[in-house]
């Protein structure tokens, strides 16, 4: 389930971890890294023994964002190169942000660029004190334009406007309170947070996980009107009549444990 750059390890429990194992160029990315990305959210994605995934990188940061070598190669693109090179990556962060199941990024050291994307189109990011991100496009000429809608979604646009503009680098308290992360803990208690919460999660209900995105997203833009509101309406109903709704109703009446807690 591995190659040397990406590293799949899947528990009993369902617990997927895709591991961005290039730590040489702090898990920067490049076209062939992106692809197996993708090639890994849609295992997950499709195998249903994963309930959870947890994404992450390995040496001493998250992700850079675009390797070097890959951002010098698109200097000699083609307009069409580049179009098909930026769908690419735009397919990365839609496959991640619409996964239906839950994700959780794990963030120490730094985040930056693309890597800022992977975070904002987690479920949950969890960082130690020591991480820090950036959105430095712009001091390369470049705009973070793939990843935007993932972005501004996460922060809103006054915030994103000013760090697309300046390219600061934030603090992990900064990301924190602009809403970037999830929570911070100190580096030694990053994976027993994240087990911790891994454990809350596989103890809920999978398809009510998946259901609780899809809501989310659709309920995220546009007006609430009544079309919106006879589509919540139509959404409990639904859940109310599948089996795991059934299942977990008549499981709290009788007072014991449902069945995909067995």
């Amino acid at each position: 389930m591995s190659n040397l750059n990406l590293i799949k390890e899947q528990s009993e429990t369902g617990v997927l971890r895709i591991i961005m194992n290039r730590p040489e160029v702090h898990n920067a990315f490049d076209d062939i890294q992106i692809q197996s990305l993708i090639e890994a959210l849609n295992y997950a994605q499709n195998d249903p023994t994963v309930k959870v995934v947890i994404l992450e990188g390995s040496g001493k940061s998250f992700s850079a964002g675009g390797d070097i070598n890959y951002m010098r190669r698109m200097g000699s693109n083609t307009y069409e190169d580049n179009i098909e090179d930026a769908s690419r990556l735009a397919l990365l962060m839609k496959t991640l942000s619409f996964l239906p199941k839950p994700t959780i990024a794990r963030v120490h050291g730094a985040a930056m660029g693309g890597g800022v994307g992977l975070v904002c189109c987690c479920d949950f990011a969890i960082a130690s004190p020591a991480a820090k991100l950036a959105l430095s496009e712009i001091k390369l000429g470049m705009v973070p334009a793939t990843i935007a809608p993932y972005v501004v979604q996460t922060i809103g646009p006054k915030a994103a406007r000013r760090l697309f503009m300046t390219g600061e680098m934030l603090s992990a308290d900064s990301a924190l309170k602009l809403g970037f992360l999830s929570e911070l803990v100190e580096e030694d208690q990053l994976d027993v947070r994240i087990a911790e919460l891994t454990a809350v999660l596989l103890a809920n209900a999978p398809n009510g996980l998946s259901k609780v995105k899809k809501i989310v997203n659709d309920v995220s833009h546009g007006e609430i009107d009544d079309d919106m509101i006879a589509g919540t309406v139509k959404f409990i109903a639904d859940i109310r009549d599948s089996d795991e709704g059934r299942e977990g109703l008549s499981a709290f009446l009788e007072k014991r444990p449902p069945a995909w807690r067995a």
